[in-house]
């Protein structure tokens, strides 16, 4: 997909890591909030805080993160999970997880950022509601068919930025057993990068080299939105 529109402007991309470190400091919060507050205890923690100390946050900034999820300290995660679905352009279907204090803030801002496509229409049954593990292996020689059998995963797919070097795939699992699986690959000497639930797409579109430009603007548009945790787009 043409990536022109990353094109920004230094003070916009100081902007942007700022609020990449938001949105990082969240998801520390939520794990902590799903589960116990030790990362050796709550694997999706621990993958939370792994890659918020890559992005170079400050471990006070991430400990700070884990107490006010688990309500440590007297300060409480006060955030809501709000979906969204509809259309992209083109017609390809996506649901945007929000994460909010205010939806009475959030939903106007998802109607004026989705006047390029349609918001309001009925799309999850385009998608599977599924646990999913992004992971990398030093090795290359492993299978990773394999290792989502004896990790209990459901299914796989190759990641579309593979390491240079060694093993990468996306793992999905039944959501009850994402925990299982995180830790299971994690054991097995898997870099586990990403876990969380989500969605997974059925069929995904495909598009022509000017439409999924003209989506991904799109979707770059909703990403950048302070309350917006999670985008899952149909489209290969």
């Amino acid at each position: 997909m043409g990536r022109q529109w990353l094109q920004k402007k230094r003070e916009i991309n100081a902007s942007k890591r700022g609020k990449m470190t938001s949105k990082l400091m969240r998801e520390v919060s939520v794990a902590a909030k799903s589960g116990m507050a030790d990362p050796d205890m709550n694997p999706r923690l621990a993958v939370a805080v792994e890659a918020a100390r890559k992005a170079s946050v400050p471990n006070d900034t991430i400990k700070r993160a884990i107490n006010k999820g688990a309500g440590i300290g007297g300060e409480k995660l006060e955030l809501e999970t709000v979906t969204f679905e509809g259309f992209a352009p083109h017609k390809v279907p996506v649901i945007v997880e929000c994460l909010t204090d205010n939806r009475n803030r959030t939903a106007p801002e998802m109607r004026v950022l989705f006047r390029a496509g349609q918001l309001g229409a009925k799309v999850r049954f385009f998608f599977d509601h599924v646990g999913i593990i992004e992971a990398t292996h030093a090795s290359s020689d492993l299978d990773p068919e394999e290792a989502a059998i004896e990790a209990g995963a459901q299914d796989l797919e190759p990641l579309e930025e593979a390491p240079e070097e060694g093993a990468g795939a996306r793992f999905f699992s039944d959501p009850v057993d994402l925990d299982t699986v995180t830790k299971a690959l994690g054991e097995a000497g898997w870099v586990v990068t990403a876990s969380d639930i989500g969605f997974r797409p059925k069929e995904p579109m495909q598009l022509g080299e000017e439409q999924r430009v003209e989506v991904g603007e799109f979707l770059e548009a909703l990403d950048d939105n302070d309350d917006v945790h999670r985008i899952y787009a149909a489209l290969v």
